[in-house]
């Protein structure tokens, strides 16, 4: 409000509370309102009533500035305020364009050493075609130079002998006879075999019976884990601001988190299982509660320890009570519990030694043992496989000292632990029982598997082995490796020829390779002859 009107408001209230006198006169209009009569005042008092005014004018502009300053103040403070506000968003787009020109220059260099890299493979192989073309041209001239000095030499040794062909042949089938006569004894070796095996009949029982009787499902372990976001933006809340969040989350936890472009998806990487599931159950944690930052971090990591190490001790109970034996001490309860996370062969520990519990359970009744302590040595069996690297020596003989620390005083558990793998003499009937059940749970369908590397080389070198024959021009190993399929030249060999290539492969590849079971070996020569009837 204009100071000069308040002013002039405040010295009509002055006049007023000076108390002029009001004559009300009533005239003769027909309104018969009233006309105040003002009398004129003192002149002290309207002095004093003039700087009364004055004061209240002056203390009203006093009061009009300062409402105007801080006004200002204010307006001044929203505008530092806003600044720093639209600072922090600069920043902070500044930091993302950042990140995301890292990420750009990183994607560039690896595509970058991939073109590299693919040109250096086109080299090779440009390299390696021109030398299989040169080495083919050689084999060529090879052959039809050795089937040119075979032709010479089959004539002098006519010459030189004095035989027909007939009798030549004769000749050489009596020498093929001969050789053969190994083949007849590898034949009678292998039905004395199958004699032994059949007096194995027992055993053998008992190892089925045992098998059928009990079936588990078995698991593959990874070495990594996938963590289900929201939407691609939690991947910069993941990170932090100068990653110092992805930082503390790596360093509490110790593993690898690998945030790239996947969707959806961030993934978790550690060769230790318990380590990958505490990062993984605590990353899900912060995702679904969303404050994501340092300290958050750090309680959360310590928490989801804590429920691991109850999570542990509960896996190992559950599978003392599975396997139907006496609990054993806590520690070796705790023990059992962390096999649930450790693998041999991508087979689950913890699985493993519950089935050979079962596994030595089911022979020992067949047998008339005692099933329960047959029960309890295959559950104990792998416990050491649970220790840390302070702890010296093969499994075996760090699981016998584990289960003895820790209150086991049967000498049948202690021996089954620590002899299992024949690493001291086995003397005792139930290390024998864990030791078949182990072999059976290891090596039956399904429980472990074998890397791809290895299935391919080895198909690679028996067709390899096959290939090496000149007479070959193609070979294919088929039903997991059990047949070799041999295309040979028809035009370099006959049906006899065929016969005498397939009996060379054979033990070639028995000389070479090193394999399970037996390798069907076919070939397969082919003539055709083709006319037109006109």
């Amino acid at each position: 409000m204009d100071p000069l009107l308040i002013g002039g408001l405040v010295v009509a209230a002055v006049l007023v509370s000076i108390g002029g006198t009001y004559l009300v006169v009533r005239r003769s209009s027909p309104l018969s309102h009233p006309v105040p009569l003002i009398t004129a005042p003192d002149p002290e008092a309207l002095r004093l009533a003039a700087a009364r005014g004055e004061e209240l004018i002056e203390e009203s502009r006093r009061d009009a500035d300062r409402i105007v300053r801080d006004a200002e103040l204010k307006a001044r403070d929203e505008a530092v305020r806003r600044r720093e506000e639209l600072s922090r968003e600069l920043e902070l787009a500044r930091a993302e364009v950042r990140e995301f020109e890292r990420r750009v220059e990183k994607r560039e260099d690896a595509l970058e050493q991939q073109h590299r890299e693919l040109a250096r493979k086109d080299k090779q192989l440009d390299a390696a075609r021109e030398k299989l073309v040169e080495r083919e041209s050689a084999l060529d001239h090879k052959a039809r130079h050795l089937d040119e000095l075979v032709e010479t030499e089959t004539k002098r040794l006519h010459e030189i002998s004095g035989l027909s062909r007939d009798d030549a042949q004769k000749l050489l089938l009596e020498r093929l006879e001969r050789e053969l006569a190994e083949e007849v004894a590898k034949k009678i070796r292998q039905h004395e075999e199958r004699v032994k095996q059949q007096a194995e009949a027992t055993a053998r029982e008992i190892v089925t019976i045992a098998i059928q009787r009990y079936a588990a499902h078995q698991t593959a372990g990874a070495t990594v884990s996938t963590v289900d976001i929201p939407s691609d933006d939690m991947k910069g809340r993941i990170i932090g601001r100068e990653g110092r969040n992805i930082r503390t989350f790596e360093k509490l936890t110790g593993v690898d988190v690998i945030v790239d472009d996947t969707p959806g998806v961030v993934i978790v990487s550690a060769f230790d299982n318990v380590r990958r599931e505490i990062a993984r159950i605590a990353l899900t944690k912060l995702i679904q509660d969303g404050r994501i930052h340092p300290t958050r971090i750090e309680e959360v990591v310590a928490e989801t320890q804590a429920e691991m190490e109850k999570h542990i001790q509960e896996l190992g109970t559950k599978a003392v009570l599975d396997a139907d034996v006496p609990m054993p001490h806590e520690k070796l309860v705790y023990l059992l519990g962390r096999l649930r996370f450790r693998t041999s062969y991508s087979q689950n520990v913890l699985a493993h030694s519950v089935e050979v519990a079962h596994l030595c359970g089911i022979m020992a009744s067949e047998l008339g043992l005692n099933a329960q302590l047959a029960r309890r040595c295959g559950l104990l069996h792998d416990v050491g496989k649970a220790a840390d690297h302070e702890m010296e020596g093969g499994h075996p003989k760090v699981g016998a000292e584990l289960a003895k620390r820790y209150g086991e005083t049967s000498k049948e558990v202690l021996h089954a632990i620590a002899g299992h793998h024949d690493d001291i003499t086995i003397d005792n009937i139930y290390t024998v029982l864990v030791a078949s059940a182990d072999a059976i749970s290891a090596s039956r369908p399904g429980a472990r598997r074998e890397t791809l590397e290895k299935y391919v080389k080895r198909l690679a070198d028996l067709e390899a082995v096959a290939c090496g024959f000149p007479e070959v021009d193609h070979a294919f190993a088929i039903q997991a490796g059990r047949e070799l399929r041999v295309l040979a030249n028809a035009h370099r060999t006959t049906d006899a020829d065929a016969v005498r290539i397939c009996r060379d492969i054979a033990r070639a590849i028995e000389q070479q390779l090193d394999y399970p079971g037996e390798i069907k070996v076919t070939v397969i020569r082919e003539s055709r002859a083709t006319d037109v009837a006109k």
